[in-house]
């Protein structure tokens, strides 16, 4: 009697376990991160499931205006271009779209993107995560722009392994530029004429640079160092300052409306 009482606990143990190892198992499988990252699972249907990844432009980069047209002439000819004019004009799509394409093309081995860590008439505090999660918001219209032309699996491959940096101004100090390089600075009107003296000198032969910024659009008090870089070099034969009016500007012609009515007054 005791051994089939034994028997018959040992059986509703195993059954009870079972159970317990199904019902876990299928928590895992609705809870697990998705195994990649493009992947998105939907929890409140087990059916109901979505992949969503950014559309990839696969035809090569077309200017949408003359302007736009002499500035993408301009930064495969010289090494050093400044792009500078109104916001909307197209100068950080340009230039990251064409860097996209250098990359894949195999003509350079690694893009890099700075800017400096300036807010915009605010200030954000202290940021959490490592440097680059800490400098990734400053980026992330560059990485949109990559991720259109590359693939958002290879933009995050490359930053992975380096084939993609970026970093904030200030850690540019003791850099070379090789002429496997494509670097873009960003935002360059928030630079002072020392900060941007530090980044030119950085520049190595054969290296491709990109300067952008608007110049009436500066975050910072003091002597703007686009500005003054302009006035400098604007005589050297490989530099080329590509200036964007306001009737180039193409993001919308809301955008175009709405300078208007700051500037023209």
């Amino acid at each position: 009697m005791a051994k089939r009482s034994h028997a018959k606990r040992k059986r509703h143990q195993r059954s009870y376990i079972e159970e317990r190892d199904r019902v876990l198992q299928e928590e895992h499988g609705r809870h697990r991160a998705p195994p990649d990252g493009n992947i998105v699972e939907i929890n409140a249907s087990r059916q109901l499931q979505t992949a969503y990844a950014p559309p990839r432009a696969n035809k090569p980069l077309t200017a949408f205006t003359q302007a736009q047209q002499r500035y993408i002439d301009a930064i495969q000819r010289y090494h050093l271009t400044f792009g500078i004019g109104p916001a909307g004009t197209g100068k950080s799509y340009c230039a990251g779209a064409l860097a996209a394409e250098a990359l894949e093309s195999g003509r350079i081995e690694r893009i890099i993107l700075t800017r400096p860590a300036v807010e915009a008439g605010e200030q954000l505090g202290f940021l959490p995560g490592a440097l680059d999660e800490k400098f990734s918001v400053y980026i992330d219209a560059f990485r949109e722009i990559l991720a259109e032309r590359l693939g958002a699996g290879t933009v995050d491959y490359c930053l992975r392994h380096g084939r993609i940096v970026a970093a904030p101004l200030a850690f540019m100090r003791g850099k070379t530029f090789n002429q496997r390089t494509f670097v873009i600075l960003d935002e360059a009107q928030n630079t002072s004429p020392a900060q941007m003296k530090m980044f030119l000198t950085r520049i190595g032969e054969g290296c491709r640079v990109v300067i952008n910024g608007d110049i009436e659009q500066s975050d910072i008090r003091g002597p703007n160092g686009l500005a003054d870089a302009v006035q400098r070099l604007g005589d050297l034969p490989n530099v080329y300052i590509h200036k964007f009016e306001r009737e180039d500007i193409v993001r919308s012609g809301l955008v175009r409306d709405i300078m208007d009515c700051y500037e023209l007054v």
